[in-house]
């Protein structure tokens, strides 16, 4: 599994034009050009966990999973405007995991984990019930920790990004509309009767 970050909330649909801008200001605001940059927005269908990461020469690779470590402009600014918390969030499976929450524009929490200060479980005589133990420890990690409070496995945070994703170019201007109006036809029944539920 390769290296990623982004920021994660549960889905609220919003305006995608809006969208764009907050994403603008939030690249700025955090140093970076919006010249060639794109948001990356991808719906876990069922729970409607949504995932966002920008998309530019800065956001790849391990080093662009960290990136996401100290540049939560985004996040904070996405969490004034909804209803639910947004969290920044680094996935390094060869060094560590980073959750950092944001509320009404406030930093609200957060914790890091660095693999090698993890506790493993003791060697014993059954590899299944080391192999459960391991699974089970993990889900008090950071992502496993954010993975409950969004009702999803911590798997299925992980595997995120290699989920449908839609791409706004935020070089350009984006036509006003609805964000469930960004994915397949498999997800927009789903997505439209959460929007429309009161």
């Amino acid at each position: 599994m390769e290296a990623h970050g982004g920021y994660l909330s549960r889905y609220e649909d919003v305006d995608v034009a809006w969208l764009a801008q907050l994403a603008r200001a939030a690249l700025e605001e955090d140093g970076q050009a919006v010249d060639d940059c794109g948001l990356l927005v991808t719906v876990m269908p069922g729970p409607r966990v949504v995932r966002f990461a920008f998309d530019g020469a800065h956001s790849y690779g391990r080093a662009g999973a960290r990136w996401y470590m100290t540049h939560h402009a985004f996040a904070r600014r996405l969490s004034q405007h909804l209803q639910t918390a947004v969290h920044a969030y680094v996935f390094d499976p060869d060094d560590l995991e980073l959750v950092t929450s944001y509320g009404n524009g406030r930093h609200v929490g957060g914790e890091t984990l660095r693999y090698e200060d993890a506790e493993f479980p003791e060697g014993g005589d059954d590899d299944a019930d080391e192999e459960l133990s391991f699974e089970l420890m993990k889900n008090k990690w950071p992502l496993g920790h954010l993975a409950k409070v969004l009702g999803v496995r911590r798997e299925e945070l992980i595997r995120l990004p290699r989920q449908k994703t839609a791409l706004l170019d935020l070089a350009k201007e984006v036509q006003a509309g609805p964000l469930w109006h960004l994915f397949p036809q498999a997800l927009t029944a789903s997505l439209k009767r959460h929007a429309a539920a009161p």
